[in-house]
């Protein structure tokens, strides 16, 4: 029998999980939940003869270390500080392990020990980062296949509200972990645009709000992704001018997103005692109120708009001009906010999200300029069964499914998804779940 080790069953571990125990039976497995939390294990494993609990503090060897060493495949959906501790017990015990997360500094100092074991580390292994690595290559390659010279790629990915769920002027709720949006940004961003490095610091990184088209959705915002210049080599794209790898939001939502950073409310540094506050004394001893005219006023002529502009609408739907009380805790303003938005970005039960990602390529071929466009929309069935889970989980569990039946030789190292015999079935599986992209040339 073998045995997987799924390390996380938080948001987005749903369908991971009833993916490889809905295989469990025919390749008889034994899939192994840790995690922390012993609810959110029992309500992802249902009760099934094939599944494990193991109830864990990820942080201790002596928790941890027994369950790789039982595991054939470890796939981690811990937090992306986490994913060390197991990144180093798989290669102490040989085992292969998968990851969504972006590959860390330490990870990726790992790479020579993890070849020479004949290991696989896959990491970027869900949505973006993940599908949008296995679709871009898989583009990439094609056009080089036609001896294309690809001189602009921008990819743009976000998880959104769905239309039929979207009752807040924000144009957003949670799908995910929440704390990701607040810290969203926070590093700054780097990109290629028209053979210029451009790096944009996060006090302005929401600023600029520049739309693309994406169809029977309409106008969506964007902002720059981290570093997408550490993608150049990966991509194998040498004549490219433009690269640029972007998130997705509603307009109004970027708006409002700069103008809370703009405001300080992000930030995660500070400290505040919120005994005998409200949200209202919060922003007044947070922006130097003088008790001259009314808040929404001051705070409008801090962010740079008029009193009735949508963005002070937007800050007053989300309370904070109110005198509700705050929890008595020492805390950051980032968490703070986070409070409050847990309750008001709160998907109901039978609410949908919706995953959007969308790639635009330019190519010159045979002297001829080309664009290509490739889109992907996907809704979800409710919060629990969720467009984000989908995407982030499925890939994961079909390249560990893959793997243990030696339907795909595991490329060693730490990698990303971007090699063609690791990208071309799981597209290919992918595609029968409904995560199908759609493409335009013009």
């Amino acid at each position: 029998m073998q045995t997987i080790l799924i390390a996380g069953a938080g948001k987005s571990s749903i369908y991971l999980i009833q993916y490889l125990l809905t295989h469990a039976p025919r390749n008889k497995w034994k899939v192994i939940v840790a995690d922390g939390d012993e609810n959110a294990i029992a309500e992802k494993i249902k009760g099934s003869s094939y599944a494990e609990a193991a109830v864990i503090d990820i942080t201790k060897a002596s928790d941890r270390e027994p369950l790789v060493k039982r595991a054939d495949i470890i796939v981690s959906l811990m937090p992306p500080h986490l994913h060390i501790h197991l990144a180093k017990d798989c290669l102490k015990h040989k085992k292969n392990l998968i990851t969504s997360s972006y590959i860390s500094d330490e990870m990726k100092e790992m790479d020579k020990a993890v070849k020479e074991a004949g290991l696989m580390f896959m990491c970027e292994m869900g949505l973006d980062p993940g599908i949008d690595h296995m679709t871009a290559n898989k583009i990439i390659h094609s056009i080089h296949r036609v001896a294309g010279s690809i001189t602009s790629f921008k990819s743009y990915c976000g998880g959104l509200i769905a239309p039929e769920s979207d009752n807040n002027p924000w144009h957003y709720k949670f799908s995910w972990n929440p704390k990701n949006i607040i810290t969203a940004g926070f590093g700054g961003a780097k990109y290629l645009q028209n053979g210029k490095h451009v790096e944009v610091p996060y006090e302005k990184m929401f600023e600029h709000n520049k739309k693309i088209k994406v169809d029977d959705l309409g106008m969506l915002a964007f902002y720059p992704n981290r570093d997408s210049l550490r993608y150049l080599d990966l991509y194998d794209v040498p004549d490219i001018k433009t690269f640029l790898r972007a998130t997705l939001r509603h307009p109004s939502f970027c708006k409002g997103w700069q103008a809370l950073i703009t405001l300080g409310l992000t930030n995660q540094e500070d400290v505040f005692d919120t005994k005998g506050h409200t949200y209202a004394s919060w922003i007044k001893r947070k922006t130097g109120f003088k008790n001259k005219g009314s808040l929404s006023r001051h705070v409008a002529d801090l962010v740079g708009v008029s009193e009735d502009d949508k963005v002070i609408s937007m800050i007053e739907w989300l309370g904070l001009f109110d005198e509700s009380p705050l929890k008595p805790a020492k805390c950051s303003s980032a968490d703070i906010l986070l409070e409050l938005l847990l309750d008001k970005w709160k998907m109901a039960s039978v609410e949908k999200d919706m995953v959007v990602m969308q790639h635009e390529i330019e190519y010159i071929h045979k002297g001829k300029k080309i664009t290509l466009t490739s889109s992907m929309v996907l809704k979800g069935e409710n919060r629990e069964y969720s467009a984000m889970a989908k995407t982030v989980g499925l890939p994961m569990g079909i390249l560990a499914r893959m793997v243990l039946n030696k339907k795909i030789t595991p490329p060693t190292g730490v990698l990303l998804p971007v090699m063609p015999s690791v990208y071309r079935p799981l597209l290919t599986e992918l595609a029968h779940h409904g995560i199908v992209f759609s493409e335009e040339v013009s």
